[in-house]
């Protein structure tokens, strides 16, 4: 309790002491507001466009759930199948690896030309995203079981799906949810990377990526701010999320939950 009060203190301390870099910066080098307004001027605009904001913020945070949801779900199915067959992971693996290399930028065009520009656009993008890091983690979980409990498991004469419901899969899950934390942050971006290009289906609705192209194109420089702050919000939210997931599937067994509650 003491050291959760203590970093809540220094956490304080830091934010305040860069708000007052912020402002120093502004006074010392006689920064136009246009190009970097002052802390106030950015909570009061916040505070003036907070429907807007709110609305943006929840468009984003739809896109970004059902792709990462999406992810999840094809990602545990392939793993599922890399785990039973070597012949198929090894043929078909590196691929996954080959689709974190893909330049989001460069397809975008043709998911517009295949889905059309809004949400299932964007929701694609988030998808493409966030699939190789659920693959990769899930399959290695899968696969990386103690060969001398699946023989014991055999010796009682489990069958494959028994192995994989009560062994392989409950030992998958920590690594399962590294994918997803590592997904949940590259969610956010990519439901916001997405916006800026696939847009949006009708003028003056969208979410924070379609907002952020609107202020800039309209110079208003707090929105701008203000907006970045909503969408760090969304991808903490998103880590966080996951992360209280994996505590309460986890933290009745497995060491690294238990370690974390201990501390």
């Amino acid at each position: 309790m003491k050291k959760r009060s203590l970093l809540l203190v220094n956490s304080v301390l830091v934010f305040s002491a860069l708000l007052m870099l912020w402002e120093a910066v502004i006074l010392v080098f006689h920064v136009q507001p246009y190009m970097l307004p002052n802390p106030l001027t950015v909570a009061t605009t916040t505070a003036e466009r907070l429907p807007d904001l709110f609305a943006a913020f929840l468009i984003t945070a739809e896109e970004a759930a059902v792709g990462l949801l999406a992810a999840i779900v094809v990602g545990v199915l392939v793993a599922l199948v890399f785990a039973r067959s070597t012949w198929v992971r090894r043929l078909l693996f590196p691929y996954t690896v080959l689709l974190q290399t893909v330049p989001i930028m460069a397809v975008t065009p043709l998911i517009i030309i295949w889905v059309g520009a809004g949400f299932s656009a964007v929701m694609l993008i988030v998808f493409i995203f966030c699939l190789p890091s659920i693959i990769a983690n899930t399959t290695q979980g899968l696969i990386s079981v103690d060969e001398n409990l699946v023989q014991l498991f055999m010796m009682h004469n489990a069958s494959q799906f028994q192995v994989l419901r009560k062994l392989r899969f409950p030992h998958s899950l920590p690594y399962l949810f590294v994918g997803i934390r590592v997904a949940s942050g590259v969610a956010a971006i990519g439901a916001i990377v997405g916006e800026l290009f696939a847009g949006s289906t009708s003028v003056g609705h969208g979410g924070l990526g379609y907002s952020i192209l609107y202020a800039q194109s309209q110079t208003q420089t707090a929105y701008l701010f203000s907006l970045v702050v909503a969408a760090t919000a969304l991808g903490f939210g998103f880590f966080f999320l996951a992360m209280f997931f994996e505590w309460l599937l986890l933290h009745n067994w497995h060491e690294s939950a238990t370690q974390s509650q201990l501390e």
